[in-house]
């Protein structure tokens, strides 16, 4: 058994407390702000963490063991995982500095490079970082307490740092008792992040029909045209030079999106992610135009993905273009307080992708 302490009570903190808890594990939930989910999370208040996941036509109910605001909680955990809006981890990492311990994990899910703010914070503690592509269960808060589960991710892809912790870390991961895959380093994780990809071009090309039909689609099953198709891979042209100037193997968004969501390795990719897109339980939306796949995509993965092309002297006019447009659409700046190697931190950058040669070197 594992203490686990999450950070965030939205859908999937939810999803993964539940489903932890089913595999006997403790878990303390923990609500970050008042901003939404606030009548799940005082239903989990008043009846004693009571929560309940459906799941192929069976529900398993169960107890998570704390929940809380309480943010000292956090010293108790083996495993810390941050289930909230990337927008907000740097001033989240500031609030609970005080409550990190020698020898915690720390996972961001998804991460977007968060390792960065950490050592740029001073998290100096001997912990280990760790990024995750994509949430372990795709799933939506039905009703208070009871959360539907779409599907589960086959593989989860996970980078560490430092690496030499990873092989204590990953005894202490692989006890959650989801499929882990790991890495070269945080860097694959945080831009083979799906939603730098698929939420930008989807939301960004479907600005007229949200607002059209108020959020009444869904944007997996009907954006993907040829056309938009075009820019999309055009976009994960521009992320894929980055990564091999990076030093990292080119592997577009389906491959990815493939190795996450199957185990038959002779599908074709394409295949695999309209198949995923069409699924019948697919959840409507995005329902508002300032959404997170805009608000939060593409100031933390689009203006991240230009700043650190624009370091390594390559051009990304798709991207650009994306985050243009987004910025008019919604009359708002969209670089502002998005992900850059100033607010990261170059020094922060440096050590990260230093770490990960080091690691190949001595392979």
């Amino acid at each position: 058994m594992m203490k686990i302490a999450i950070l965030g009570a939205g859908h999937a903190g939810c999803a993964v407390a539940g489903d932890l808890s089913i595999k006997g594990h403790d878990i303390t939930l923990i609500k970050t702000s008042n901003s939404m989910h606030n009548e799940n999370f005082n239903y989990l208040l008043e009846n004693n963490g009571k929560i309940a996941l459906r799941e192929n036509g069976e529900t398993k109910t169960t107890r998570i063991n704390k929940v809380t605001k309480d943010l000292s909680e956090l010293a108790k955990a083996d495993i810390i995982i941050v289930y909230i809006q990337t927008s907000y981890h740097e001033d989240l990492i500031l609030k609970i500095w005080n409550h990190i311990q020698d020898d915690q994990i720390i996972l961001f899910n998804p991460g977007y490079f968060s390792t960065a703010y950490m050592l740029k914070h001073g998290i100096n503690h001997n912990i280990t970082i760790v990024e995750a592509q994509s949430s372990f269960i795709d799933c939506r808060i039905i009703e208070p307490g009871v959360i539907k589960v779409g599907f589960r991710n086959v593989r989860n892809p996970l980078g560490v740092y430092p690496n030499k912790n990873l092989s204590t870390a990953r005894k202490k991961l692989d006890k959650l008792g989801y499929p882990f895959e790991y890495l070269s380093s945080v860097v694959e994780a945080a831009l083979h992040n799906p939603n730098l990809i698929v939420h930008t071009v989807g939301a960004i090309m479907s600005i007229p029909r949200i607002e059209k039909t108020k959020g009444d689609y869904v944007m997996y099953y009907e954006v993907f045209t040829p056309s938009i198709w075009n820019i999309l891979e055009k976009l994960d042209e521009e992320k894929m030079n980055v990564l091999e100037k990076l030093g990292f193997d080119r592997i577009s968004y389906v491959e990815a999106c493939k190795y996450r969501n199957t185990l038959d390795a002779t599908l074709d990719a394409k295949e695999v992610f309209f198949k995923y897109a069409t699924m019948p339980k697919r959840a409507k939306g995005p329902v508002s135009v300032r959404s997170r796949y805009i608000t939060e995509d593409v100031p933390q993965g689009l203006v991240m993905l230009e700043s650190i092309a624009k370091q390594l002297n390559i051009k990304t006019p798709v991207c650009t273009a994306l985050i243009e447009v987004a910025s008019g659409a919604l009359d708002m700046d969209m670089r502002k307080g998005g992900r850059t190697p100033e607010c990261l931190g170059r020094e922060n950058i440096r050590k990260i992708l230093e770490d990960r040669k080091q690691k190949v070197a001595n392979k």
